[in-house]
């Protein structure tokens, strides 16, 4: 993984004899006095063991062996308690904050399109008081509105600070809160909101008048809500809204605290939630394209956000959180949550106005980092890859003697790091600039929702000079499984069980997997702790399927997933059973819905969808009808042999059009529709091994056998 150079071999022998002896004279006073002595112990320490010496057992972290955590504070089993104990400890504190938009302009790009971009202010903050209030009111306002406990209420709406104010309101006054994201698609919302009877839905007029009413999605959503009957934007009323069926209002969330402000309910005794009650259901995608409503409890929350907190040293009041990505998502969710009960400042922010460069950013003025300057962060991969790729782009367009010094500095940092130790010198004096694209103060960076490559993780440690944390986590957990120590500079792993849950591995005879393996076992990843949700709402069959309990009343997460326990109780994610997979940017894709939607097509006889959680698109393999492929051909006006036209980029990229223009037909999402495919030009037969006697994929098999052509469509170097 190391960074290749073009440095006089005589030259780089004189720089390696400097840099070992400034090491050697550096090291016993940095050993000293940096206490980076018990960071590396600590990081060659056994960090879980399993609770029995059977095959199969329980891996649990070493600090909770003999107990799982289950409460951040005492007696705060509900989410509404945790923030009233954050409110009176941190009361005048500040904790959510938004940039005011100072101006926005249309700016034309050569290429004639439109981009509107912004110009935006200093953060505005509210305190813990604040958003206590605000939350309070806006719950009273609800029950005005004739929300009634334990009932659902939906919302659709960006990450901001009004969403977390909902969300506070909803758990105070136990309304199960409907989480929905837009890349779900319009049938999957609508799915949703009818399945959970919804009667109000808490959204934002940015959303209503141009992303969604572009594409007619919103007002096609609610027109198939029948039991829809008010909607709630957090921004205003949109300034056209005639189309809305009828019998729905439109309220502002503003007018909605305000009847809460003015609401009497002195009289009226609160329906408080208990810990088994429901806080949030979570629609995520389905294999089958009908996503599920994942029920999690108030229990389920408070007990992965204590084994989330416990693995970030030093949580507290001097920490500055950028929340950015979806708070539909378990992922921000909490993280979030673990911020709001320790004392953090969550500052917020969106892809488009991330950093200076981000698309929403005018040129010359700040991107939100910038401004925020945030000591923790979370991540998914493809925007770290993002940052990855454009560092690197910067670095080759250098001088040769600055890209020398880039690289000679870069291969020394990594090979410290390997070893456990830090380099300030470099830190200060090479990688700050880097550095500065994310605020410059960031300490702890979390990746989640996908894997992570090793390259990446190697180069955002080196360059961002902070711990890069991997997380393992399911909906269906509570976002709650795994993650790295900050000490832990390995790559490729996801870390320890967290204090709140164990981890055991399940043989999985069909791929191969068993418990047994040496030198490390390894199966089906089954999580088992008070973070293990409640199941699907109403979906009993698939609760069983995924869930089940022991003998000893311990409930289990089947994943689906497959790991290996490493020797320091540390799991990788090797393998998946589903052919369910999450792209890079964490969103799922069902490899049979993509098929099920282009294989009827008359140009494809078969076609066998392939995506990877380290890359952001899909690809596909295609054995082409061969009547209409050589007719397309002919039309085009390409000409050679059967095997030669199936060979062809230009053929390719042909049939590639075909495909997208039948998946848009099909409803399918963007993210679904394959980039790049492969024309077989045989067919796929029992006889090849490639699909069973029913001619059904044989996907491990396809995959190796298209692994040439896998390597080539993502881009890697094919020899």
């Amino acid at each position: 993984m190391k960074l290749k150079h073009n440095i006089n071999p005589v030259l780089l022998q004189l720089i390696n004899f400097i840099v070992l002896v400034y090491t050697l004279v550096t090291y016993i006073p940095w050993y000293i006095l940096s206490g980076s002595k018990q960071a590396i112990a600590k990081a060659k320490q056994v960090k879980a063991r399993p609770v029995n010496n059977k095959p199969g057992g329980a891996y649990r972290s070493v600090n909770s062996l003999h107990c799982l955590a289950s409460v951040l504070y005492p007696g705060c089993d509900t989410l509404d308690k945790v923030f009233k104990y954050a409110k009176t400890k941190y009361k005048d504190k500040k904790l959510l904050g938004t940039r005011e938009i100072l101006k926005e302009e249309d700016e034309i790009q050569p290429s004639g399109k439109v981009f509107k971009k912004v110009i935006l202010g200093k953060y505005t903050w509210l305190s813990y008081e604040d958003v206590y209030i605000k939350a309070v009111n806006f719950g009273n306002g609800l029950a005005v509105l004739g929300q009634q406990p334990k009932t659902n209420i939906a919302i659709f709406c960006e990450t901001r600070a009004e969403w977390m104010i909902a969300a506070q309101a909803c758990f105070m006054c136990n309304y199960q809160l409907v989480t929905l994201y837009a890349t779900l698609g319009g049938p999957a919302i609508v799915h949703g909101l009818n399945e959970t009877e919804v009667t109000t839905i808490i959204t934002s007029k940015e959303l209503m008048q141009t992303k969604l009413k572009v594409r007619k999605l919103f007002f096609e959503i609610v027109s198939q809500v029948p039991l829809l009957r008010h909607i709630i934007t957090v921004d205003g009323k949109p300034t056209t809204w005639s189309e809305f069926p009828k019998g729905v209002i439109v309220h502002t969330m503003a007018s909605v605290q305000a009847m809460g402000a003015k609401a009497d309910i002195g009289n009226k005794p609160p329906c408080r939630p208990v810990p088994s009650d429901i806080a949030v259901i979570m629609y995520t995608s389905g294999s089958t394209g009908i996503p599920k409503g994942v029920m999690i409890s108030h229990c389920n929350i408070i007990a992965g956000i204590t084994g989330m907190a416990e693995r970030i040293p030093n949580l507290g009041e001097k920490d500055i959180y950028i929340g950015y990505l979806p708070l539909a998502h378990v992922l921000e969710l909490s993280a979030e949550l673990v911020c709001l009960s320790h004392g953090c400042r969550i500052g917020y922010s969106s892809p488009q106005t991330l950093a200076d460069q981000s698309s929403k950013i005018k040129k010359g003025s700040k991107g939100d980092v910038t401004t925020l300057k945030p000591t923790l962060m979370a991540a998914v991969p493809e925007i770290m890859d993002r940052i990855y790729k454009n560092v690197m782009n910067k670095v080759n367009e250098m001088t040769s003697f600055q890209r020398n010094l880039f690289i000679l500095a870069y291969n020394y940092k990594m090979e410290q790091i390997s070893k456990g130790y830090t380099t300030p010198l470099c830190d200060s004096l090479i990688f700050r600039k880097v550095r500065m694209l994310l605020g410059g103060k960031i300490r702890i960076l979390l990746c989640g929702g996908a894997p992570l490559s090793a390259a990446t993780q190697r180069f955002m440690n080196i360059c961002f000079c902070c711990p890069v944390g991997q997380g393992y986590g399911l909906t269906e957990s509570a976002g709650a499984g795994t993650i790295t120590e900050v000490w832990d500079y390995t790559t490729g792993r996801v870390g320890a069980p967290l204090v709140c849950c164990e981890i055991k591995l399940m043989n999985w005879e069909e791929g191969g997997y068993y418990n047994t393996d040496k030198p490390y076992p390894r199966g089906e990843i089954l999580i088992g702790g008070q973070n293990v949700t409640v199941g699907y709402y109403k979906n009993e069959a698939r609760t069983r399927k995924d869930f089940t309990v022991d003998e000893n009343g311990q409930r289990w997460l089947h994943t689906g997933d497959i790991g290996e326990f490493h020797h320091d109780g540390c799991l990788k994610i090797i393998d998946r059973k589903k052919d369910l997979v999450k792209l890079q940017a964490g969103e799922y894709v069902s490899l049979g819905k993509v098929e099920a939607a282009l294989k009827n097509l008359p140009l494809v006889d078969n076609i066998c969808a392939y995506a990877s959680s380290f890359h952001s698109y899909v690809i596909g393999f295609v054995v082409p009808n061969q009547k209409e492929l050589a007719e397309l051909a002919r039309k085009k006006g390409f000409k050679g042999t059967w095997e030669e036209i199936c060979n062809s980029p230009e053929m390719e990229k042909e049939v590639l059009k075909v495909l997208a223009e039948a998946a848009m037909a099909a409803n399918l999402e963007k993210f679904e529709i394959p980039v790049k495919i492969r024309l077989s030009p045989d067919p796929w037969t029992p006889e090849t091994g490639l699909v069973t006697d029913a001619f059904k994929l044989k996907r491990k098999e396809l995959t190796a056998f298209y692994q040439t052509d896998i390597d080539r469509m993502y881009g890697k170097n094919v020899k």
